[in-house]
């Protein structure tokens, strides 16, 4: 059992560090503000109380656009609880009513009266549901068509790569919803489309055009070609043809239950084009660090550090820095081929004009400071990531990575640049006496990692960073030797096809370790694989680190990272069972048990490594090794037509640990990205609880986190947060000109509390 971290006394900065920040805001001391307002009443349909809907109150005359989001009681009776004093705006919405109309209210109102009316058609009702219950309405290529056998004289249009229809299945959610949410009133219509380009008359036309757009849309035309061009316009032309002339989803239930105690508050940040990744309140070991602070969210097009202030309901930008000159530094985002509807022949996020740092996820340490994955250089690793003299370079030599590290540090307002010679992608603290800081990259296999204490006390990054490949115990010796097998792992499509443009760590392959093709498999030697993952999380109990991989159908890849690496890491795979595919994000409890969320399948799966009974000897390269330690919970929701697959996706997942939010410890989290919620697990009953933003429609969440502002101030002193995280910020409800949001969470003991 490794020892938890205990509090370190702040060192400052004075190596590699990179100026001062732009920030000339007073550092404000972090601590628990609650603002006294409320505004309550109650809304009345034509039948009686209307409970469960939602009543929103908005006001602009804060520094930043402010909102207010909270659920009618069984009596219709609501209360919007912590509002700074303002002039709001306040209206109802709700699943088989129509909005209301707006009531002007300052805080302090009481006895605010909504009459509402139902929605006189089933199209009426369903202008507010959530994109998946559209999305349902679109239906797969048929079984019938796959394996897919191309376009030629005697293919079936549909790509060779689609072996089955789950493989199509798995594209559409891994390289469209990618990038945004389906479903919502965007992307269910060709609207757009036809009022750019009159000349066109069919949805085919207007799908055609429509997946070559904008700075994405050579990376989306590859993907419908991968995908079999014609059978997947037909799909998608069908799909909004249909909703055109009038088919409409189920109705989502209303909120119920605990779902009524909810309060959401959302905050305005970034500008009209940013494309807000991630954000962080907190350190996931420690929740109260950084207590009533400021949130931080990463602008991936922009290169900047966004910073709100939820106390002074304020936001301000910070560009991260560059070590080499920003012209030497490369944007991974492509021109567009087409111009975009909204932009035009706009190169969105290039460098120039822009700030090329390209940060992909923030997270902070006990000492309050903001890591972040983000592009210092060029491509090109400097000469120690090769160089046999260094340890790691000997056993897994390194020469390009496209992102590397940096962290702020708000008390001195000063960014540092620590170089890596892996690509960074996400990043996670360890819970060791060293606050190790690991990474993964994306189309690479290496497990990476900055010893956080080391570099404090040297500030030389070449001491603090080390990595380690994938190499298994295939000769069942209980350890790694060289020399070893080297195993390729297939891609053929089976990862996101827009990942070639966000890093520039090179194709998925043994690229640490060498290029060597493969050769006849020998049982007396280990393997060297090499499985690209998206996301990996070190285990609170032991020296794993757990990584996930998309390709099909999805791999947990276990790091035992010993106390001598390189030498002594080891690493064993898990193939992700049927009928589940398509894993994205990871977390692991207090316990040790990982979950990751099965973005395609809508599945939250949860691996227990103590329940493995064939993990001693050779390990498998298949990953067909402890089946047993799979458990798979499928959320709820309509399925694609034709299909037994939800229409939600899940981009990520997170767990948590400290029951800050009140439903538990260790509390499993998706995001609903197309569901417009976060959603939680008991894994007990196997009830889920929807944590739903219903306005701006558009909630496109790539992950989360939960602090404790004050542990004695009840639900008030505790929250979770996310942001709107969409590539397409013109997307969400209200269109071109609206900003993305940083969203809080909270839950009140009932409905009325405040």
């Amino acid at each position: 059992m490794k020892t938890l971290r205990s509090s370190v006394t702040v060192v400052l900065l004075c190596a590699g560090i990179v100026g001062l920040a732009q920030d000339t805001t007073p550092n404000r001391k972090a601590g628990y503000v609650s603002p006294p307002g409320y505004i309550s009443g109650t809304v009345q349909g034509e039948k009686g109380p209307e409970g469960g809907v939602w009543v929103i109150a908005e006001t602009k005359d804060l520094p930043t656009n402010f909102i207010k989001i909270v659920v009618t009681d069984d009596r219709g009776r609501f209360v919007l609880p912590e509002l700074p004093t303002a002039n709001y705006k306040v209206w109802v919405r709700g699943y088989g009513i129509v909005d209301s109309s707006q009531i002007d209210a300052k805080t302090g109102s009481t006895n605010l009266a909504f009459k509402v009316t139902s929605a006189k058609t089933p199209q009426e009702a369903a202008k507010v549901y959530p994109g998946n219950y559209w999305l349902s309405l679109l239906e797969p290529p048929d079984k019938s068509l796959f394996p897919g056998t191309g376009t030629g004289p005697q293919g079936n249009g549909v790509g060779t790569g689609m072996l089955t229809q789950n493989h199509w299945i798995n594209s559409l959610k891994s390289d469209c919803n990618f990038c945004h949410q389906l479903g919502n009133q965007l992307t269910r219509t060709v609207d757009d489309v036809m009022k750019a380009k009159p000349e066109f008359t069919t949805h085919t036309q207007a799908w055609e055009w429509r997946l070559g757009v904008g700075v994405r849309g050579t990376n989306m035309y590859s993907v419908l070609v991968n995908q079999g061009k014609d059978p997947s316009l037909k799909a998608f032309s069908s799909w909004t043809e249909r909703i055109a002339a009038g088919e409409v989803p189920p109705a989502p239930p209303r909120p119920a239950g605990i779902e009524r105690n909810i309060v959401a508050t959302l905050w305005d940040v970034g500008d009209d084009h940013s494309f807000m990744h991630d954000q962080i309140s907190t350190d996931k070991q420690h929740p109260t660090v950084n207590g009533g602070g400021r949130n931080y969210a990463v602008n991936a097009g922009h290169g900047q550090l966004v910073v709100l202030d939820t106390a002074e309901n304020s936001t301000f930008t910070l560009d991260i820095p560059t070590r080499e000159p920003r012209d030497k530094v490369p944007s991974r985002f492509p021109a567009p081929n087409r111009p975009s509807m909204f932009w035009g022949m706009e190169h969105l996020w290039a460098n120039p004009p822009y700030d090329p740092a390209d940060p992909h996820n923030p997270m902070i340490d006990s000492k309050g400071r903001v890591w972040l994955t983000s592009k210092i250089r060029g491509n090109q690793d400097p000469a120690w990531c090769s160089d046999p003299s260094n340890k790691y370079a000997a056993w897994f030599p390194l020469r390009n990575s496209g992102r590397q590290a940096s962290f702020f540090d708000p008390k001195t307002r000063q960014f540092t640049l620590i170089d890596t010679c892996f690509s960074t992608h996400h990043l996670q603290f360890d819970n060791d006496s060293d606050e190790t800081l690991y990474f993964n990259e994306l189309t690479g296999p290496i497990f990476g990692w900055i010893d956080t204490k080391v570099y404090d006390e040297t500030h030389d990054e070449q001491k603090a960073v080390g990595w380690c490949g994938q190499v298994l115990d295939t000769n069942g010796d209980g350890k790694i030797t060289k020399p070893w097998n080297i195993m390729r792992t297939r891609r053929g499509g089976e990862v996101s096809i827009l990942y070639t443009s966000d890093t520039a760590s090179g194709p998925a392959g043994p690229r640490a370790g060498g290029d060597a093709a493969n050769v006849a498999f020998d049982p007396k030697l280990d393997t060297l694989v090499s499985y690209s993952m998206y996301s990996m999380i070190p285990s609170p109990v032991d020296d794993s680190v757990w990584g996930i991989s998309e390709i099909y159908p999805g791999y947990l890849v276990r790091l035992q990272r010993g106390n001598n690496p390189p030498e002594s890491c080891k690493a064993q795979i898990f193939k992700v069972p049927e009928p589940g595919f398509d894993p994205r994000g990871v977390d692991i409890d207090s316990h040790g048990v990982v979950w990751t969320a099965l973005a395609a399948t809508s599945h939250l799966a949860s691996f227990d490594v103590r329940k493995c009974k064939d993990l001693n000897g050779p390990a498998k390269v298949d990953g067909s090794q402890c089946r047993e330690g799979w458990t798979l919970y499928q959320t709820t929701g309509p399925k694609l037509k034709g299909t037994d697959i939800p229409a939600d996706f899940h981009y990520y997942n997170w767990v948590d640990q400290h029951n800050v939010i009140g439903l538990g410890a260790d509390t499993p989290f998706a995001t609903g990205s197309n569901s417009d919620s976060l959603i939680a697990l008991n894994p007990q009953t196997k009830k889920w609880t929807y944590f739903r933003v219903p306005y701006p429609l558009g909630f496109y969440s790539r992950g989360m986190d939960g602090r404790i502002d004050d542990p004695n101030a009840g639900w008030k002193g505790r929250a979770l947060y996310s942001n709107y995280g969409t590539h397409f910020v013109w997307h969400i409800e209200g269109g071109k000109g609206t900003k993305g949001k940083i969203v809080k969470f909270q839950v009140r003991p009932d409905p009325l509390a405040r």
